[in-house]
Formats: C-alpha cells, structure tokens, sequence
C-alpha cells in the first residue's frame, strides 16, 4: 500500500481534490485487472495508474508491434519487440513508483478463469476481442459478483463522442457485442428476454463503422488476444476513448464503496 506522505504529495493531489480524502486511499489501496493491454487496455491503464491505483495487473502475451503506433500507448520505436505488459510496467513506475504491477504474460482462456481470477480484484477491464474468452469471462464474473466492464470494439470509428456506456442487453451498432450477447445467451443461459439486463455493463459507440479504406491499418495479426479491430482502420482518438471509460467505469465503482 502507498504510503500518506506520497498520496498527499503533489502527484496525486487533484486526485485528491475532486475525489476526496478517503476515495484516495481506496484508490491506493485497490487492485485492478486488465485483460489485453493493446489499443483500448493500455490506455486504461495509464488513467489508472494517474488516478493512484495502488496494484494492478496486467495480462497480455503480445509484444509491442510498429503496426501498433496508430493507436496503442506504449508503442514507441525504443519498444517494438518488448511485452506490452513489460512496457507499461516501466511507464507506470515513472508516473507511481508505488504501484505495484503484475505483469502476466499469457492469454486467457476458457481453461485458465479460476486460476487468474479466483482471487477476486477490486475491478477488472476486459479489453480482448475473442468471442470464446469475452462470454467465458463475463459469465464467470456474473456468477462470482466480480465487478467488471467489458469494451466493445473500437476498429473502424472516428467520433468519441458516440460512445456510451450500457448493459449488454441494451447494446446497439457493435457486432463484437452483438455476438458475445448471442453466446452468452447461447452457451451460458442468460436471458433471451430483451427487457430483462444482463448484469455485463459495456462500452460501446453507437457510430456506423467505416469499411477500410487502404491498406491494413489495424492487422488482425498484430494483437492476437487484444482488441484487434477484426482488420479495421483504427484511430487512438477513439481506441484510447474507450480505454478511458472502462477506466472512469473502475475508479467511480471504487470511489463510491464504502
């Protein structure tokens, strides 16, 4: 846990000062997960760790990539090649020498939930876009009363301001989620009845996605577990949007426990 003398130091001041006093050190001493740190989850990450998160973890098996500049925090020329999870944990220990970071490198999947997840977080961000792994995990969240968010797809948007946050029941314009709602319907027995929720809060846009114009800006080759925009074109100006309302989701849920 970080110490009073550095949560009341300038660093985490405004922090301080908008939150309160005791959401500060609920902050420092809550433990967030994020699954897929690519151009969604890595921006998460950042606003976490500014926002005085005291422990995070992390879990990616991909490596910084130079198709990843477009849209991913940590994809800077000195990087290409390094873990993602690694790049992040020395970007964090410049921004909160005290956050403690886990890195795990490795994908999730159906086999491994209850030994990444048994031990309960305070809050974890999914930020992958395997259909398999996103109804997997939510399901096992509903079910053990994890407190989570889930990002929809980013790929093939320009406009932030059209993004919102919403159960999965309520969810419109994303077939990422469209699809994990048909599987959790499908596989897990959620509920088919339209009027009844989910209880899987999303982040999503209910912008119309642009077809690729050129080339391939957003390769599904280049995140093999992370948001991969299924081939889209991606901008960070949106990719890192979603990032922060998954972030924004975690830091009001633990701001606001008692």
């Amino acid at each position: 846990m970080q110490d009073a003398a550095f949560l009341s130091s300038r660093r985490f001041g405004g922090i301080a000062r908008l939150y309160g006093d005791e959401a500060l050190v609920r902050f420092s001493r809550a433990h967030v997960c994020v699954v897929g740190v690519g151009g969604v989850g890595s921006w998460a990450v950042e606003a976490l760790a500014r926002s005085g998160i005291g422990r995070l973890t992390l879990i990616d098996l991909d490596n910084v990539a130079e198709s990843n500049v477009n849209r991913q925090l940590h994809a800077l020329t000195d990087d290409f090649g390094k873990a993602k999870v690694t790049a992040l944990r020395e970007r964090i220990a410049q921004i909160n020498p005290q956050c403690e970071v886990t890195e795990i490198e490795d994908f999730v999947t159906e086999d491994n939930l209850d030994e990444l997840f048994r031990r309960p977080f305070d809050f974890v961000i999914d930020a992958i876009d395997q259909i398999r792994v996103k109804a997997a995990m939510a399901a096992y969240f509903v079910q053990h009363k994890q407190p989570f968010i889930i990002s929809g797809g980013a790929g093939g948007q320009k406009n932030p301001a059209l993004i919102q946050t919403a159960d999965l029941s309520r969810v419109t314009h994303d077939p990422l989620l469209s699809n994990l709602r048909y599987t959790l319907r499908k596989r897990y027995g959620f509920s088919r009845d339209t009027k009844e929720k989910m209880r899987v809060p999303c982040v999503y846009s209910t912008e119309n996605i642009t077809p690729p114009q050129s080339g391939e800006a957003c390769s599904t080759d280049a995140a093999p577990q992370g948001l991969s925009c299924a081939g889209y074109g991606a901008s960070m100006l949106v990719t890192a949007s979603f990032g922060l309302y998954c972030a924004q989701a975690a830091v009001e849920h633990i701001a606001g426990r008692k």
